[in-house]
């Protein structure tokens, strides 16, 4: 059996919906034969190993555990889901607190038991707050953490091949940046559908303006849908998503979709969201992207929300002021 890399890999959260499909998927794509599962809910944690391991994977060193330390021990990889999931009802947002904390811990764990770990991905919700708290205390580079926000983009490739009647191969680079949230920013001038700008066919008979407001109302609400359907939150396309993410960062195929990454410029200071971004083994690359004039409007609004998330969790004292950042992770600029 041909893996991508014998370095270890560590899924949090494990004994949940996301992370027992994050290891399947590992696991299915070949990416490493050392894959550790954590979770401190020992029982579903064993279940789920049992239930790999009926899989009859071949060549794998699957091992797992409650205790973070063994777990992160020379680990070179970590994918986290190991938040509160969101339940009907519930906003990301409204998973703050708890989930604040959590990052916390996760981060310092990260900076004691593994500091030579080359890729982080956090997936758990609010996913710009978190990996935003997960960064600072880890003492990683930001180029190091990365969180999943490629769904929404996904989602809205989804949308449009469904109301254009066609494969969704023929919608190309879809795009939603600023926040994993209710307020993220959903472009239209980046994308073509079948070859023809969006943007020329908002407006028109085939995509009347109202019919593209309730597209972009979809993606937004696309977490909430699967709830609906389902009664439960989203994991088979978090779990795919994230550990492509984290194969580009063992050096597969480079990820080209949206991920959330820390951003400190001109435009937007001190905040993780999602930018145009490239993943490989060199870790997240950010790349300069413009949109409409109301699309950008769009997008300060979401980087406002964020600020304010931001803020709260600064407020609750999980995360110091902005200006003791970079005595936390020198790191951080």
């Amino acid at each position: 059996m041909e893996f991508l890399s014998q370095d270890k890999l560590t899924i949090v959260g494990a004994a949940g919906m996301i992370g027992s499909n994050m290891a399947q998927t590992a696991l299915m794509m070949c990416l490493t034969p050392n894959i550790c599962l954590y979770d401190p809910y020992a029982p579903g944690l064993e279940g789920v190993v049992e239930e790999l391991r009926h899989c009859a994977f071949e060549g794998v060193n699957l091992t797992y555990t409650s205790d973070m330390a063994e777990a992160l021990k020379d680990a070179k990889y970590v994918v986290s889901s190991g938040g509160a999931a969101r339940k009907a009802g519930m906003t990301r947002e409204d998973l703050l607190k708890g989930n604040a904390g959590i990052a916390e811990d996760l981060g310092k764990a990260i900076r004691n038991y593994c500091p030579d770990v080359r890729h982080v991905v956090v997936v758990f919700n609010p996913a710009d707050i978190t990996g935003l708290i997960t960064l600072l205390y880890s003492g990683l580079k930001p180029s190091q953490v990365s969180t999943l926000a490629a769904l929404d983009s996904t989602r809205l490739r989804s949308e449009l091949a469904k109301y254009f009647g066609i494969s969704p191969d023929k919608i190309v680079n879809t795009r939603t940046y600023g926040g994993h949230g209710e307020q993220m920013a959903v472009f239209a001038s980046t994308t073509t559908v079948d070859g023809t700008p969006l943007v020329n066919l908002i407006g028109t008979p085939r995509l009347p303006e109202k019919d593209w407001f309730e597209i972009q109302q979809k993606v937004i609400q696309g977490g909430k849908n699967i709830i609906d359907l389902r009664g439960r939150s989203s994991f088979q396309s978090p779990a795919y998503i994230s550990i492509e993410m984290i194969a580009a960062a063992m050096g597969g195929k480079p990820f080209t979709w949206p991920v959330g990454t820390y951003v400190n410029d001109d435009r937007f200071k001190h905040i993780m969201m999602a930018c145009e971004t490239t993943i490989t083994a060199d870790g997240v690359t950010r790349k300069p992207f413009e949109g409409t004039p109301e699309e950008n409007k769009e997008l300060e609004k979401s980087y406002e929300h964020l600020c304010k998330l931001r803020d709260e969790v600064i407020e609750m004292g999980v995360l110091p002021r902005i200006p003791d950042w970079h005595s936390l992770n020198p790191n951080i600029d």
